[in-house]
């Protein structure tokens, strides 16, 4: 079958995907989105200034709290062991469940830290720039395990039963990918199927990937269940169900090995026949889909969190070795080679705590509607972490590429850029890819043109709707295009900003652009655009960038009337700023001038077997693995 006929055959497969993303969508929010707002050329800086910074009563919780933990790290953790064995003490497991680690985000009310989410996610940066390991042990049995859900839309007796757990160290697991199924949950193979009283559930299927479940005591299972019937149409079912350690017909099938985080319980668990109590469902029935969106929301603020602290590590690695090895008669540092990649890691990392503590600041507050906020923000951070990374390995040279381990066998200072590089990789892939990122982010901020016009631009779709939208769009699309067009106003504008205001500026005017952009690849390419990824990827990355901008000038000015002596958040927020502009500046123009037609070209000839000539010369490797005698 052609790649052509496997698209034809995969068209209603597609459409059912799409129904059920839809359809689990959050639509409601008390707070709106600056991201949002940015994407339709409006420049809501009443949104994002004055920057939230923490409180002085939350920061002194968490500075006490970030000192027993760090001083714990320091005693009790090797994080080179951890990488080597492949596995996290008991010991370790201990300790940190005595310090309540493991309750971080529990109510104090059941025996938990109750920490804020900017307390939360410092402790993660902490553990994640020492350790990548435990910083997911600790991540994904917080922010995507039972207790975030369970937070958010437990019943009563679901938390009296397992937050004192959780306080007490007990650990957690979300379920949800499966071998044939990874960012696609309408197409879920594993089932629950009631029982005739309605009392238990039996579930039945496989969950691939799943961080913590081998050893995790309750997680939380997505399960298809029974299709309903909604205005006359059959709507898909995906149900969370709580389901704890030791349930007869558990089986755990294999662990996953990994480059990095090599440390991490992470496998294949089969579920055969599994009887759950129907008080266990989270939330409601079919309502699992749109809890897990939900709680990935907030939980994947935790994996910007622990790049911002992996970028740091990297950071102070590279001034010390920038000081200390010396080429051609001075450090390394003084190159211009070394030192445009040591300016662009400070730069970057002032960036990425700027969205990330911006958007933790919004999840304290509540209700605002943070789901482009925090996509960008694990997009933005997870990928400058892994640039920060790789200009550090190459600052390092071969010693960059050397095990910290070898390193001091041979009497060097072992710094841990080889397993950082490792360690760090994998904040591009979970969670979401950064393709996924993209297409999530796009389809958030076509949301308004989506209601207005979309059935205007559709050829299917009916006279009435038709009607409808060209209604709603005579009233919109005018006042709102001109408005797009004309300047931003000639009276000096964010003067308060000093030096910082021609960025803030920048971020104004390109953003008016964007939307313009945007709107205009809608009409240009109608329902078909959501095919042009790589365009809409270069929309999402220039709303990325001028997010990062707003949030790195607003945090610098604050940070500057808190001490007005440094300089230091003024001086990184415009090189990165004027870094950024380069890269916005360059992605308006791919939009227009790329190779994307003749790449997917290309490539279809490519899987077809056009180019099989090009793979003369190679040892194929089929997948197999070695057929040879041992």
């Amino acid at each position: 079958m052609s790649v052509t006929d496997t698209a034809k055959h995969l068209s209603e497969k597609e459409k059912e995907s799409l129904d059920v993303a839809e359809g689990a969508r959050e639509t409601e929010w008390t707070k709106p989105s600056f991201v949002a707002e940015l994407f339709m050329g409006h420049f809501r800086s009443d949104l994002i200034a004055p920057y939230p910074l923490q409180s002085p009563e939350d920061k002194a919780i968490g500075d006490e709290f970030m000192g027993r933990l760090e001083a714990f790290l320091r005693d009790n953790l090797d994080p080179d062991e951890v990488d080597r064995t492949g596995d996290l003490p008991q010991r370790v497991i201990d300790g940190l469940a005595k310090l309540g680690c493991w309750g971080m985000k529990i109510p104090k009310d059941y025996g938990g830290l109750g920490l804020s989410q900017i307390n939360y996610n410092r402790a993660v940066a902490l553990v994640a720039s020492y350790c990548g390991s435990t910083a997911v042990w600790l991540s994904a049995h917080q922010s995507i395990g039972v207790p975030q859900p369970l937070k958010l839309f437990g019943s009563d007796a679901q938390k009296k039963k397992y937050f004192p757990m959780f306080a007490k160290g007990a650990v957690s697991a979300f379920a949800l990918t499966e071998p044939e199924v990874g960012s696609d949950p309408a197409q879920m193979v594993t089932k629950a199927e009631p029982s005739s009283d309605g009392k238990t559930w039996t579930i039945n299927g496989n969950k691939l990937w799943c961080t913590n479940g081998l050893v995790a005591d309750v997680m939380v299972v997505m399960a298809g269940t029974p299709s309903k019937m909604v205005n006359g149409k059959e709507k898909k079912q995906i149900t969370a169900f709580i389901v704890e350690k030791g349930t007869p017909g558990i089986e755990y099938v294999s662990r996953c090995d990994f480059m990095g985080i090599r440390a991490i319980q992470n496998g294949v668990i089969r579920f055969n026949n599994v009887k759950v109590p129907s008080e266990n469902i989270l939330w409601g029935e079919g309502q699992g889909l749109k809890l897990a969106l939900i709680t990935l929301n907030t939980g994947r603020l935790t994996l910007p969190a622990a790049s911002a602290g992996m970028s740091k590590q990297a950071l102070q690695i590279a001034r010390n070795w920038g000081k200390e090895r010396v080429q051609w008669g001075q450090p390394i540092g003084k190159h211009e080679a070394g030192a445009v990649k040591i300016a662009a890691m400070a730069a970057s990392t002032f960036a990425q705590e700027a969205m990330t503590y911006y958007t933790s600041a919004l999840v304290d507050k509540g209700g605002a509607d943070i789901r482009l906020e925090a996509a960008m923000s694990k997009l933005f951070c997870s990928v400058a972490s892994w640039k920060i990374v790789d200009d550090l390995m190459q600052l390092r040279g071969g010693r960059g590429y050397e095990k910290a381990d070898s390193l001091r066998k041979r009497g060097e200072k072992g710094y841990a850029v080889e397993r950082m590089m490792r360690d760090a990789r994998i904040n591009r892939i979970i969670e979401g890819t950064d393709e996924i990122q993209h297409l999530f982010i796009a389809r958030e901020a076509l949301d308004k043109h989506m209601r207005l016009a979309m059935d205007l631009l559709n050829p299917k779709a009916p006279m009435t709707k038709k009607m409808t939208a060209l209604a709603k769009s005579a009233l919109f699309y005018p006042f709102w295009y001109l408005r797009t067009w004309l300047p931003t106003g000639l009276w000096p504008r964010f003067a308060g900003y000093g030096s910082l205001g021609k960025h803030m500026r920048f971020v104004e005017c390109r953003s008016r652009k964007l939307a313009r952009t945007l709107f205009h690849q809608m009409v240009k390419f109608g329902p078909k655009l959501e095919r042009r990824q790589n365009i809409l990827a270069r929309l999402v990355e220039i709303g990325t960038e001028l997010f990062a901008m707003a949030t790195s000038c607003t945090k610098a000015v604050e940070l500057e009337k808190q001490n007005p002596q440094e300089k230091g958040p003024r001086e990184l927020a415009d090189l990165f700023c004027r870094q950024a502009r380069i890269r916005v500046r360059q992605y308006f123009h791919g939009v227009c001038c790329n190779t994307d037609v003749r790449d997917s070209k290309a490539a279809a000839k490519a899987m077809d077997g056009g180019y099989e000539w090009l793979e003369k010369g190679i040892v194929a490797d089929d997948g197999s693995g070695f057929k040879g005698k041992k």
